[in-house]
């Protein structure tokens, strides 16, 4: 990159200092007593500690999970795109309620940045994974060696939150706008079509398209279409949303779930992260298109979650009105998408507390009732575990990036809209927004 006509020069990435440790984290017990605010900023920032103290100790990028209780190997260089970009939001979180200085967030960011401008890319894409320290791709099976639009697209959606925030004329701040500037207008979004109207999710130089995994039907990659469309050298036509992700298999719905129409997507909607991911900077308040009310979506897929447990027609233990959350995480049989249409008695403690903007009386009873009825097993140095199953007596001992950074993000929106602010602002998705068809209200 040092040979660019811009003449942006990255510099050799320093120690990211991950001693430095937040606040003593509170026992489950003390939380359960706090008021409601107090409570989620507790929650909020014991979550946040993932992403400052357990990231990578070169790049500061964010290991894709790590072991409750247990410091990250030496030898442990794995880190992951998608939950990178979920760091960045709770890094802009961390500045804006005071757990970590603007100084503190921007180095971080730098150094993030400064390992992925030399990382290996994929016409512009990042894998799935790869090593923090050098850039390298780390395969995350055995053909998907290469590009991975859909974390390239989850990455962006956090680094572009940044370059908003970090809006200082300040020569730190004005570096990082710039890196992230010149990533952002290199992902080649076009050459993920194939040259056909849809996008293709992954591409490796040593397998091509041999996964041929389409993007569409309603899921998580509403983000991937929305960037695509915003790119500012590579984009695509609105047609590939309208031909390819909209028009997809699962994309429209229209029928009842335990008594609530659902618009748009699978039986049941699918786990919750379709309700998380996109729309940690997306704002579904007043998020319309021609397919959908994106806040009449995604509060009748959270309540049809809730209802679903409330009557645990499985007979699982734990289920009730205070005790649900299915999505995608670790569960005893390894790791597997949960929904009441795929259910295996596994709750992850993700699902219902990034759905706190939806429903937040609710979301708050189950926060409660995670605390008081399971306490310290489930509640940990990094907030929550991933998930637990009360019916097989397992709990998760883990905690993973992409599950961890919803709590923070989501969280935040319900509290201050911040990210919806700043994602939202942001002059290229604005207008692809509109190109797309979509309206939004100006806040």
């Amino acid at each position: 990159m040092g040979n660019l006509t811009s003449g942006i020069a990255v510099r050799k990435p320093a120690a990211v200092n991950s001693s430095q440790t937040l606040a003593d984290p509170r026992s489950a017990a003390k939380l359960a007593a706090l008021p409601d605010d107090a409570l989620l900023e507790a929650v909020q920032k014991q979550t946040f500690r993932f992403f400052w103290e357990a990231a990578h100790p070169v790049s500061g990028l964010a290991r894709d999970r790590c072991t409750a209780g247990v410091a990250p190997a030496p030898d442990d260089e794995l880190v992951a795109i998608g939950g990178s970009g979920f760091g960045a939001m709770a890094l802009i979180v961390g500045v804006a309620r005071g757990w970590i200085t603007r100084a503190q967030g921007v180095a971080r960011l730098q150094a993030m940045l400064d390992v992925l401008c030399r990382a290996t890319c994929y016409h512009g894409a990042f894998p799935h994974f790869m090593n923090g320290r050098t850039g390298a791709t780390i395969p995350f099976g055995r053909k998907d060696d290469g590009g991975d639009l859909v974390e390239t697209a989850l990455l962006f959606q956090g680094l572009l939150c940044a370059r908003q925030y970090f809006d200082a004329a300040a020569p730190e701040e004005t570096r990082l706008r710039t890196l992230i500037d010149w990533l952002w207008s290199d992902v080649e979004w076009d050459w993920y079509t194939q040259g056909r109207k849809l996008l293709y999710w992954h591409w490796s130089p040593n397998n091509g398209w041999a996964l041929d995994h389409e993007i569409h039907g309603w899921n998580e990659c509403l983000i991937a279409y929305v960037l695509a469309a915003a790119a500012p050298r590579y984009g695509v036509a609105p047609e590939v949303y309208h031909r390819g992700y909209a028009s997809g298999a699962d994309f429209t719905n229209g029928r009842r779930y335990c008594g609530i129409e659902l618009p748009l997507g699978m039986p049941f909607g699918g786990p919750l992260f379709f309700a998380h991911y996109s729309f940690c900077g997306l704002d579904p308040r007043g998020l319309r298109d021609r397919y959908s009310d994106y806040w009449v979506q995604n509060t009748a897929h959270v309540h049809i979650h809730a209802a679903y447990c409330a009557d645990n027609p499985g007979h699982f233990a734990g289920y009730d009105a205070d005790c649900w959350g299915l999505t995608a995480s670790d569960d005893p049989d390894g790791y597997a998408a949960h929904d009441p249409a795929h259910d295996n008695g596994t709750l992850s403690p993700t699902a219902a507390l990034a759905s706190l903007p939806y429903e937040p009386q609710a979301v708050l009873k189950v926060l409660r009732h995670f605390l008081r009825e399971y306490g310290d097993r489930i509640w940990r140095d990094y907030g929550f575990v991933d998930a637990f199953n009360p019916s097989r007596g397992w709990t998760a001992q883990t905690h993973l990036a992409i599950d961890q950074g919803p709590i923070v993000a989501m969280i935040e929106n319900h509290r201050s809209g911040l990210l919806w602010k700043l994602f939202m602002a942001i002059p290229e998705i604005r207008t692809a927004l509109r190109r797309l068809g979509f309206s939004f209200p100006d806040r």
